[in-house]
């Protein structure tokens, strides 16, 4: 039952039996569960120490009602059996490096590299609990912050176009005169251009539609703010995609913070700082070009294995599956 996570509601169903008599029968006496050596602490942590390998994801994940749990993953279990190290609830620092303590020394410093996100907690758990390993920022979080910053200017734009429209039909109503917007080339007006120009703007521009290209073309026109924005995420998104050693691309993270200097855009050199605070450990993503995608991989998979229980009403007994599953 714990390789295909089907609910007792669909047995019932099958095999004209009391759905809720089964899941109770399963818990107490078909599972294991009740004999589990981890069941007292499991809704604080569990802990896997035979799982650990040389590369390993920290991340965060939402286990019921939005409570986080920290979670590390090996990332040679590849989402399958042995993928699953810990985890621990909440994500305080020094609570989750005691419960990683009790992993043996002698195997923590076999950990060559942690993948994590920016979060100064995961920073010092991995440097508390892997010493030895090299902190591998993931790229995908450092581009998001410039992802962000990109839409809030859109979303700035935007809000401006509604205040302008609704203001222009107000004024229409009190001169008894209908009120017609106007319209771009492509049909667009302003308030629709900013509103569908949202996807297009994560995209490369070699990627974007013959339909895009031309809102685009518009779009960067009326705001030039957002194509300077649009292309200085765009260079960031290369200088991962395309550099090849940690030196050129320190070089080129160098560059890339001077023009977001040059462009005065507020949002934009707050990410420049965050990155500049981080850089070693985003550097250290050229050497095995190692993301985080497996530990979001990872969160997927809880996500999905809780829907199929239609939520979690009871935390140790779901980690006791999950655990079955992928430890």
């Amino acid at each position: 039952m714990d390789n295909y996570p089907i609910s007792s509601n669909s047995l019932e169903k099958f095999f004209y039996v009391d759905g809720n008599q089964l899941g109770q029968q399963y818990k107490e006496y078909l599972s294991g569960y009740k004999t589990w050596d981890q069941k007292e602490h499991a809704s604080e942590w569990i802990l896997f120490p035979d799982n650990i390998g040389p590369y390993l994801s920290l991340d965060e994940t939402a286990l019921s009602n939005g409570e986080l749990y920290t979670v590390l993953t090996n990332k040679e279990g590849k989402g399958k059996k042995r993928t699953l190290i810990a985890m621990i609830e909440g994500t305080e620092a020094d609570k989750v490096i005691a419960v990683l303590n009790r992993i043996p020394e002698k195997a923590r410093a076999l950990v060559k590299e942690v993948t994590l996100d920016m979060a100064g907690s995961m920073n010092k758990i991995a440097k508390r609990s892997f010493p030895a390993a090299s902190r591998v920022t993931d790229r995908f979080h450092v581009q998001k912050l410039a992802y962000d910053a990109l839409q809030e200017m859109r979303i700035a734009h935007r809000w401006d176009a509604i205040n302008e429209e609704t203001n222009a039909l107000e004024n229409a109503k009190l001169n008894n005169k209908k009120y017609v917007a106007s319209t771009f080339s492509n049909g667009d007006t302003k308030k629709q251009l900013l509103a569908r120009s949202r996807y297009l703007l994560f995209k490369s521009g070699d990627k974007w539609t013959k339909k895009q290209k031309e809102r685009a073309k518009i779009l960067f026109d009326q705001y030039p703010d957002i194509k300077k924005a649009y292309s200085l995420t765009h260079s960031l998104r290369m200088i991962f995609s395309h550099t090849e050693t940690k030196g050129v691309a320190y070089t080129k993270l160098a560059r890339w913070s001077n023009d977001v200097t040059e462009s005065e855009f507020k949002s934009f050199n707050t990410i420049s700082a965050t990155v500049y605070t981080h850089y070693p450990s985003i550097l250290n993503f050229f050497d095995n070009r190692s993301t985080n995608a497996s530990a979001e991989s990872f969160n997927a998979k809880i996500k999905a294995f809780r829907a199929t229980q239609r939520g979690v009403t009871d935390i140790p007994f779901f980690l006791f599956r999950l655990s079955n599953i992928y430890a």
